[in-house]
C-alpha cells in the first residue's frame, strides 16, 4: 500500500516538473532579474542617495519590463493556440 501511494507521488511529481519546465516565465528568466535589479537600484537612488525622484523613476521599470514581457508571453500563448496546440 505504501508502495503504491510512493509511486503515486513520483508520478505526480514528474508531472508537476513537466508544467514547471513548460512555463514561459520562471525564477530564471532575464527579464525578472533585471525587474529585480531596477528594484534594487531604485532602492539604491531612494534610501542611499537620497535621490527621490530617480528612485521612483526607476523603481517603474519593473513593473513595465514585466507587463511587457507577459504581454509578449501571452500573444505567443494566443498563437499556438490558433495553431491548435501543436507545438505542445
Amino acid at each position: 500500500m505504501a508502495l503504491l501511494e510512493q509511486q503515486k507521488e513520483e508520478s505526480a511529481k514528474q508531472e508537476a516538473d513537466k508544467i514547471v519546465e513548460q512555463t514561459p516565465m520562471s525564477a530564471s528568466d532575464p527579464v525578472a532579474g533585471i525587474a529585480a535589479g531596477s528594484v534594487l537600484l531604485a532602492w539604491y537612488q531612494f534610501y542611499v542617495k537620497g535621490n527621490k525622484q530617480t528612485g521612483i523613476f526607476v523603481g517603474l521599470w519593473a513593473p513595465t519590463m514585466l507587463a511587457a514581457a507577459s504581454y509578449l508571453q501571452q500573444k505567443d500563448i494566443v498563437r499556438k493556440f490558433k495553431r491548435g496546440l501543436s507545438s505542445f
